[in-house]
């Protein structure tokens, strides 16, 4: 074989050697880019779930606030044996867990164990650190299963789901509502049930979860560039009430004294800013904890104020004798035969508590006339009384932010012809009302003649900071200026010479009305009572509007009048605003 040959051959092996290698190059890039696990080693992502935003209280005290949860899992096979104890020490100072109890988990469990479910952020975030440190120290080893597959978990930290924390216990239940949790791809997540969180529901949910998504450096960091794709985190927005804190608790406290004393099922009590609507306190005497509720609970879970109807008594007089007003029906120093207390009306008899032969018509307010009502509902046009009654709210909702209002019933127009109908509903029988509806009302006589929407909440986006209020309603005028201010004149009477004078305040102008409605069970009246009375409470800066209700008092202690059981309570409502300092008495 001559030179030449000699190199062609030399030539042609090396070529052969160097297109074998491009081809095993290639293949091996090739399934690299084609494989879905290698793709995934090429490519990393990071994400990070929004979470639900927080119910704040007026003065910014945490009402309800979300944390996510973590989960720490560990595969027992793969904890070298000799430095078991230093990983049970290492993880019992990371997460402020009982050694003991982690030394069991492990023990009675064999595989992958999750050593706690319902880790926080800051002991998830200590537990990632301690993740390296273990590695560090070589505590995991490979393990080989009886398949011959060879695994290395060490410590894995995930997040598992979002916990809904009520930091303030009972405080401002049932209205503050509840949460129900379900699983989602292995994920527990929160939704609102009833209250401020099913009516904030939508504003309250995260919004954008956090991703951040591109190639991965040697390290397993991920490499910022044209090609990744980055999304910010954006939790739900927060509600702030107009529940003052203080004062809720003390009105809180009332009502559970109160019930106790009179034996009620329940009692119900708000104190809404006259001007604008907003609600300082809603109270309840059934209450419940809404992060751990029971199955003895769950009655309590009913919010009352807005889901009980009630037939409301006495309470109606004064909206039915603004309406005359209005209408000039009447004037209030007419005089109107009272019968002695006993009037036949249709097949109906009418009774007084209080015995009288004549009554000015405020007087028929002052002393709660049945009878005098009765006669004054004949002056008043059926279709003004029906259509005043809607106007001021009754059969439609109070619009009040709290979820499933029942919005009650009053007669039809048809009904309001008969002059029995239209004469039981002038004093608060034949409709059904519920307590915002009654406080709403009653707002327009301490508000020049205007109705509002009560509202408890608002909600901002902490990310861009400006507020965003929640759509109101326009006020509504139901009544003429000079007619609410003769209404607040009556009222104020009514505390001061009639039903109401338990309520008497030196130094702050106190007026309201009482009512006391026997309650029917299967269409018979028995001997069981609610309670009512609304009004408000005015110094010179400030005007208040509070309603109470005292459900069902326990009729065998004799305190089942309004004046005896709801009055005291709107008392000591009033006294507590002036240790507030809410309300400063004048001193003439």
């Amino acid at each position: 074989m001559n030179p030449s040959e000699n190199r062609q051959i030399k030539i042609a092996i090396i070529f052969s050697i160097m297109l074998i290698f491009f081809a095993i190059l290639i293949g091996a890039l090739f399934r690299i880019l084609s494989h879905k696990d290698d793709e995934q080693r090429l490519y990393a992502h990071e994400r990070d779930r929004a979470i639900r935003g927080e119910i704040l209280s007026k003065n910014r005290f945490t009402i309800a606030t979300s944390r996510k949860l973590y989960t720490a899992q560990v595969d027992t096979r793969c904890i070298d044996p000799d430095k078991f104890d230093l990983f049970v020490k290492l993880f019992a100072i990371f997460s402020n867990l009982d050694p003991y109890y982690i030394k069991e988990k492990l023990r009675s469990n064999f595989g992958f164990v999750n050593i706690s479910t319902r880790l926080d952020s800051k002991s998830a975030r200590y537990l990632k650190q301690l993740r390296y440190n273990l590695n560090r120290y070589h505590v995991f080893r490979k393990y080989t299963d009886e398949h011959g597959r060879t695994l290395d978990h060490g410590l894995s930290i995930f997040e598992t789901g979002e916990y809904r924390d009520y930091p303030l216990g009972n405080t401002f239940s049932p209205y503050i509502g509840f949460i129900r949790r379900s699983l989602q791809n292995n994920y527990q997540t929160v939704r609102g049930i009833y209250g401020l969180e099913k009516y904030y529901n939508e504003q309250l949910e995260g919004i954008q979860n956090t991703l951040i998504e591109g190639r991965r450096d040697v390290r397993g960091n991920i490499i910022l560039d044209e090609h990744s794709e980055v999304k910010t985190r954006i939790d739900g927005y927060d509600v702030i009430t107009s529940i003052d804190l203080k004062l809720q608790k003390a009105v809180e406290e009332i009502l559970d004294r109160y019930r106790e004393s009179l034996g009620a099922k329940e009692i119900i009590a708000a104190v809404m800013e006259s001007k604008s609507g907003n609600i300082l306190s809603v109270a309840s005497s059934r209450r419940y904890n809404p992060g751990h509720i029971t199955s003895e609970d769950v009655p309590k879970t009913n919010i009352s104020a807005i889901r009980y109807v009630f037939e409301p008594g006495s309470v109606m007089k004064a909206i039915t004798f603004s309406l005359l007003l209005q209408e000039g029906g009447v004037r209030p120093h007419d005089i109107i035969n009272v019968e002695n207390g006993r009037y036949r009306l249709g097949n109906r008899i009418i009774t007084d508590e209080h015995r009288y032969d004549y009554l000015s018509a405020e007087n028929i307010i002052v002393h709660s006339s049945n009878i005098g009502m009765a006669k004054l509902s004949a002056l008043l046009d059926t279709i003004s009384f029906f259509k005043g009654l809607r106007d001021f709210g009754f059969s439609r909702p109070s619009g009040i932010d709290l979820s499933d209002e029942l919005s009650g019933s009053i007669p039809n127009i048809h009904q309001f012809e008969n002059s029995v109908f239209k004469a039981t509903a002038s004093y608060g029988y034949g409709m059904r009302v519920n307590f915002f509806q009654l406080l709403k009302a009653y707002n327009a006589f301490n508000n020049g003649g205007i109705i509002l929407r009560p509202t408890i909440g608002e909600f901002y986006d902490p990310h861009t900071l400006p507020i965003r209020k929640i759509y109101r309603k326009r006020a509504k005028r139901v009544l003429d200026p000079q007619v609410a201010e003769t209404m607040r004149s009556i009222l104020v009477k009514t505390v001061n010479e009639g039903t109401g004078k338990a309520a008497i305040t030196p130094g702050i102008e106190v007026g309201g009305k009482t009512g006391t409605a026997q309650i029917a069970v299967r269409g018979v009246y028995e001997n069981i009572y609610n309670s009512s009375f609304f009004g408000f409470a005015n110094d010179t800066e400030h005007r208040y509007t509070i309603g109470v209700t005292v459900i069902e008092p326990d009729p065998t202690r004799k305190r089942y009048f309004a004046s005896q059981s709801a009055v005291p309570v709107f008392k000591a409502i009033v006294n507590i605003m002036i240790e507030n300092g809410q309300l400063t008495p004048s001193q003439n």
